[in-house]
């Protein structure tokens, strides 16, 4: 039976999609990260040698975009998370500090990002939502655990630790990772009981 001559073209095409896609997210985080989430897509594609349309084939949504480019880090973060609940050992507030820490670092990537995520939040339609509610989870088991065993201040809430994860990612953007650190040192020691 003769070969299909439409099949070598359709792998060779999934081949260039995987390397376009490759491209867009190498492009993407190089866009970001010098200019912020608000990054020209345009340029992203421009950057990547591809049109506009396959930037969007691929990314629908500049969130789906966002998530592709930190899906791997958000499951490191919750595998962080997972394990520090699970971790009799640790201290309830060291747990929390170290997965601040962690979050305050990954929000930190971009500028803008930390703004994005807690957005997320809310919007149910965001490709982020599942990983930002999830993240959201996490953080308020962490605090829970924390102020039920008193190591943190009795009034202090989830949202309140996100609130200082946007303040101590800000604040690496505007001072840098050393300054940011030990300003972030006195946010968390202002949770703590």
């Amino acid at each position: 039976m003769p070969e299909n001559p439409a099949a070598p073209s359709r792998r060779r095409q999934r081949a260039d999609a995987r390397r376009n896609r490759e491209r867009l997210l190498t492009e993407a985080d190089a866009a970001f990260r010098e200019h912020g989430t608000e990054a020209s897509l345009e340029q992203v594609a421009r950057r990547a040698g591809v049109a506009i349309g396959t930037l969007y084939s691929h990314f629908p949504t500049r969130d789906a975009l966002l998530e592709a480019l930190f899906r791997e880090r958000h499951e490191a973060i919750m595998a962080l998370g997972d394990e520090l609940l699970a971790d009799p050992r640790t201290e309830p507030d060291a747990a929390l500090a170290r997965w601040m820490r962690a979050v305050t670092d990954h929000t930190a990537t971009y500028r803008g990002l930390a703004g994005r995520f807690l957005g997320s939040l809310e919007d149910e339609t965001s490709e982020l939502y599942a990983a930002c509610k999830r993240m959201a989870a996490t953080g308020e088991a962490l605090t829970e655990r924390a102020r039920a065993a008193g190591a943190i201040r009795a009034d202090a809430t989830a949202n309140d630790v996100f609130a200082l994860i946007s303040a101590a990612a800000w604040l690496r953007e505007q001072v840098g990772p050393a300054d940011a650190d030990r300003l972030a040192t006195f946010l968390v020691d202002g949770l703590r009981a």
